[in-house]
């Protein structure tokens, strides 16, 4: 397939498995839309365009032509000059590597990484808190993302890439929403009854099996084994970790056990504080459950040959 219709399939798939509603969904992109339209001047200028298309600004088509065709791609959790040098090399024996797809965003996807947590307010929502209360809380934390990504050195991969001529993508929230959703349902259906449940649950899945082979599986960092888990809330998409003021607030709303994929430690310490009982079910792990499935999709019709790499495992279902 060509790269655009790649990214295309990516984005659809992505939205298929959106925790949000299309009423929600819908109200996200009249934002955006209402955003773009207020600004003037060289702010109108230079936003991006592809932001009014859909509301994954974390995906991108970083490097190459939508035109290119895609037969054979190699895939990792983080691309960077290791990886595109890789391609580099491999492709000069012959390997015939067409694209370098990222997990994890680089580029404008990465410096724009703060504008997907929105979805973070509606999944609150979802949970119980206030729509206002969760809006104001996820805008506190958006806007300190936002600061902290604006000294980055955001396009030292993708000029790599460009003085290689590799093409190179990125997709995040997309695979995320795999992962967040397959495992909301799945704990919504078995109903773990403790926090033990919940970790024996996660350790019968491939992808963390292989996590706990590498010692980066799931670990209850919060809470006893045998504490009620209560209802389970899995916090695995959004673009980056949510409020830090957020669990007392969960804790209201009677989430018992929260599911991530990392948590730092100042979020670790007021979550502890609640009583909450936290599984880290490991971000790489997380990561490849919510790419495989993604690749899943993608490659039901289409023939993609996956080369992994950069801590991702194909595992297929």
């Amino acid at each position: 397939m060509k790269l655009e219709q790649l990214y295309e399939l990516i984005i659809k798939k992505g939205l298929e498995k959106d925790p949000r509603s299309k009423k929600e969904l819908q109200n996200e992109m009249k934002r955006i839309r209402k955003e773009y339209r207020a600004l003037k001047g060289e702010d109108r200028k230079f936003f991006e365009k592809e932001m009014l298309k859909h509301p994954f600004a974390d995906t991108r088509i970083l490097y190459g032509s939508g035109k290119s065709e895609i037969r054979s791609c190699l895939v990792g959790i983080d691309i960077g000059g290791e990886e595109l040098l890789t391609v580099y090399h491999l492709n000069e024996k012959g390997a015939g590597i067409d694209l370098a797809m990222s997990h994890h965003p680089s580029g404008r996807a990465l410096s724009n990484l703060a504008h997907v947590m929105h979805v973070q307010a509606d999944i609150l929502c979802h949970h119980g808190l206030d729509a206002e209360m969760a809006k104001n809380l996820v805008k506190e934390r958006l806007e300190e993302v936002s600061r902290r990504l604006s000294s980055a050195n955001t396009q030292r991969s993708v000029d790599i890439a460009r003085l290689l001529d590799i093409p190179f993508m990125c997709a995040h929230t997309p695979a995320d929403n795999h992962v967040a959703q397959y495992l909301q349902k799945l704990f919504d259906t078995k109903k773990p009854k403790q926090a033990k449940d919940v970790l024996d649950i996660l350790k019968a899945i491939p992808e963390y099996q292989d996590g706990m082979a590498k010692s980066a599986g799931p670990q209850l960092i919060a809470g006893k084994g045998n504490k009620k888990a209560g209802r389970v809330f899995v916090d695995m998409t959004g673009g980056t970790e949510g409020p830090k003021r957020i669990f007392a607030r969960l804790s209201q709303a009677g989430v018992g056990t929260i599911v991530g994929m990392h948590l730092s430690e100042e979020h670790f310490k007021m979550a502890k504080a609640e009583s909450i009982n936290v599984v880290i079910a490991g971000h790489i792990a997380s990561d490849n459950l919510g790419l495989n499935m993604l690749l899943d999709e993608v490659t039901k019709k289409e023939n993609l040959n996956i080369i992994p790499c950069s801590g991702f495992v194909r595992i297929k279902r």
